[in-house]
């Protein structure tokens, strides 16, 4: 039962991220204003934007992972040792292959 409420969690925060990427690169795909500093402007704005797509594109894959995971009977177990992952790490960590102990 706490896999599909966390499973769901994970399409949920996929979901969200996958919208947000979008308007990201809308806004990044936006035609670059004429006037030199409001130019200057932009470009720090889209580094960023780009920064943020990056972090939110690792995540994505993370949780790609974890669904796989949920899929194939491996989630909630240390893809280094095999352990079982604690539920309270889950709880706060839903898309985490590792248990506390390998994750240092």
């Amino acid at each position: 039962m706490a896999f599909e409420i966390r499973k769901e969690a994970l399409e949920a925060r996929r979901k969200t991220l996958t919208g947000h990427l979008v308007e990201v690169e809308h806004t990044l795909d936006a035609p670059m204003p004429k006037d030199w500093e409001d130019r200057s402007s932009e470009r720090q704005g889209d580094e960023v934007l780009e920064s943020l797509g990056k972090a939110e594109l690792d995540e994505l894959r993370q949780i790609d992972a974890a669904l796989a995971r949920i899929e194939s009977g491996d989630y909630g177990f240390c893809q280094i040792c095999g352990d079982a992952i604690s539920a309270e790490r889950l709880d706060l960590l839903p898309a985490t292959p590792f248990c506390k102990k390998c994750a240092k």
